[in-house]
C-alpha cells in the first residue's frame, strides 16, 4: 500500500474508560471538577502574575508560562473526555485525532523545556544570588518562553512525520479515551514495528533525556548549598521541593508510557488520566502550597475580583 492514497478510514472510535454507567457517572463527577478547578486555579496563577508588581520576576514569568501550558493540557483531551461519558458511541474525525497528537505534543513539549528553564532559574538564584538579574534578565526570560515553544513545534511535527501518510484503511478502534501515537500507529494497515519503535524512542529518549538532566541539576544545587551553607540547606531543600515534586509528577507517566509500554491499557488509561487531568490541577496548587508571598497576592487578587462582581 502506498501511503495515504489507501486511507479509507474517516473517523476513530474510542472505547473509553469503562463500560459500567455508574463508573462512567463516578469519572465524570471527577474529571469535570478537577478540569474546573485546574482552569480556574492555572488561570488564577497567570492573573496574579501578571497583575501583581511584586511578582515581575523570572522564577514568577515562568511559573505564569508553565501554569499557560497547563491551560492547553487541560483542554486538549479532557472536554471530549467529559462530553463522551453521555455518548454511547465516542468517535473523533481523522483531523481531529491529528489535532490531538499535535497538540499533546507541543504542549508536551514546552512543558519539559519550561521545566528545565525553572531548575536554571533556581540553580542561579541559589547558587549564584549576586549574578541572579545579570543573568535571568527579561532578555532570557523571553528567550527560555520562546525556545520552548519552538521545541515543541518541532518535537510535534517530527512526530506527526511518523504518522500523517500512513495507510488506515479498516481497524478504526482505539482502547483509550484520546489519540496518541502507539496506538494510532497499530491501527495501520502496514508493518510498523520500526515506525512504532522510533515514534515511541523519540518521545521516550526525550522524556528520560530531561528527566536526568532536571533531577542531576537539582542534586548539583542541593550539594552547592551543602557545601557552603549548612544553614541554608533546610531552605533551599525546601524551595526545590515543590519542583521536584512537580518533575516527578510530569514526568513519571511519561516514561512508563513511552520506554516501558505496558501490555494493560487499564495501567496505560490511569497513567493519561493522571498526566492530563490531575497533574495540571496539581502544579499550581504544589507551586503555590509552600510560597508565602504567591498566596498572599492570590488572596489579593481574589478580593479584587470578588470586590469588583459586587460593583457589577
Amino acid at each position: 500500500m502506498d501511503g495515504a492514497n489507501h486511507s479509507v478510514v474517516s473517523e476513530f472510535v474510542f472505547l473509553g474508560l469503562s463500560n459500567s454507567w455508574e463508573i462512567q457517572l463516578v469519572l465524570f463527577v471527577f474529571s469535570s471538577m478537577l478540569y474546573v478547578a485546574s482552569m480556574m486555579g492555572n488561570s488564577l496563577v497567570i492573573l496574579t502574575v501578571t497583575s501583581d508588581p511584586h511578582l515581575h520576576s523570572p522564577v514568577y514569568f515562568l511559573l505564569a508560562n508553565l501554569s499557560f501550558s497547563d491551560l492547553g493540557v487541560s483542554s486538549v483531551t479532557n472536554p471530549k473526555m467529559i462530553y463522551d461519558h453521555f455518548i454511547k458511541r465516542k468517535v473523533i474525525s481523522f483531523g481531529g485525532c491529528i489535532a490531538q497528537i499535535f497538540f499533546i505534543h507541543v504542549i508536551g513539549g514546552v512543558e519539559m523545556v519550561l521545566l528545565i528553564a525553572m531548575a536554571f532559574d533556581r540553580y542561579v538564584a541559589i547558587c549564584k544570588p549576586l549574578h541572579y538579574l545579570t543573568i535571568m534578565s527579561p532578555r532570557m526570560c523571553i528567550f527560555f518562553s520562546v525556545s520552548a515553544w519552538m521545541i515543541g513545534l518541532i518535537h510535534s511535527v517530527i512526530q506527526l512525520a511518523f504518522v500523517v501518510k500512513l495507510p488506515f484503511c479498516g481497524p478504526n478502534v482505539l482502547d483509550s479515551f484520546y489519540c496518541d501515537l502507539p496506538q494510532l500507529i497499530e491501527l495501520a494497515c502496514t508493518d510498523t514495528y520500526w515506525l512504532e519503535f522510533m515514534a515511541t524512542a523519540n518521545s521516550g529518549f526525550i522524556s528520560v533525556g530531561s528527566f536526568f538532566i532536571l533531577i542531576i541539576s537539582y542534586i548539583v544545587i542541593i550539594l552547592a548549598v551543602q557545601k557552603h551553607s549548612s544553614a541554608g540547606f533546610s531552605k533551599a531543600l525546601s524551595t526545590l521541593s515543590a519542583h521536584i515534586t512537580v518533575v516527578v509528577l510530569f514526568f513519571g507517566p511519561l516514561i512508563f508510557s513511552y520506554t516501558w509500554p505496558s501490555s494493560s491499557t487499564h495501567l496505560d488509561k490511569f497513567l493519561a488520566i493522571f498526566d492530563g487531568v490531575l497533574t495540571p490541577f496539581l502544579n499550581p496548587v504544589i507551586y503555590t502550597f509552600r510560597n508565602q508571598e504567591m498566596k498572599v497576592a492570590m488572596w489579593r487578587v481574589c478580593r479584587q475580583l470578588v470586590s469588583y462582581t459586587k460593583i457589577s
